[in-house]
């Protein structure tokens, strides 16, 4: 399936996509750390930076991670080098109010994060698919946190590894008319 794009874009945003083929190739955490300063560097509501994250590259936390995914997360994902939990502090440091922007701002860095690794020639795949009850006890979130995604880092690989349901589904997704997303 070939993307069509209207208009011209950053190659990195044509290029970056979901894909659920990862090599079990390690990859270091100098190669996972500049994804983090990008993510830094994104913006946020009055310089909040309410994203958190936690990096699981190595046997014991990448376990811990991979016993909260979805088992049909788990299926791939179990393959990949890093996973990364994306979490966001709901409350303003400056004076403990809610802050409204957290998830937006958080999503904002996440975008940062999948942009910087596509340059590096790295891929990544957010899921939804896991237990954030499960998260929040084995990686002792406290509350003032919320949970928001799980992410797989690492290098691609053969799409051949994947079960055959998830071969015919590992190429970018068609995306939808501009007209579609523009309210009238």
């Amino acid at each position: 399936m070939k993307r069509k794009f209207n208009y011209e874009i950053l190659n990195v945003i044509k290029e970056r996509w979901s894909p659920r083929a990862f090599s079990n190739e390690k990859i270091s955490r100098e190669e996972i750390l500049p994804l983090i300063e990008a993510a830094r560097f994104a913006p946020s509501c009055f310089n909040e930076q309410p994203w958190r994250f936690i990096i699981a590259d190595q046997e014991e936390t990448l376990k811990k991670m991979q016993s909260i995914l979805a088992p049909a997360n788990q299926l791939w994902a179990n393959k990949a080098p890093a996973l990364i939990l994306i979490l966001a502090k709901k409350t303003f440091s400056l004076n403990g109010k809610d802050n409204y922007w957290h998830m937006f701002d958080s999503g904002t860095a996440w975008g940062f994060l999948s942009l910087e690794a596509q340059k590096r020639g790295l891929i990544t795949h957010a899921m939804g698919g896991f237990d954030m009850d499960k998260a929040r006890k084995v990686f002792n979130i406290p509350s003032d946190l919320e949970i928001i995604t799980i992410v797989a880092v690492g290098k691609y690989g053969n799409k051949d590894d994947l079960i055959p349901d998830l071969q015919i589904r590992e190429h970018p997704d068609v995306r939808m008319d501009i007209d579609k997303l523009l309210l009238k």
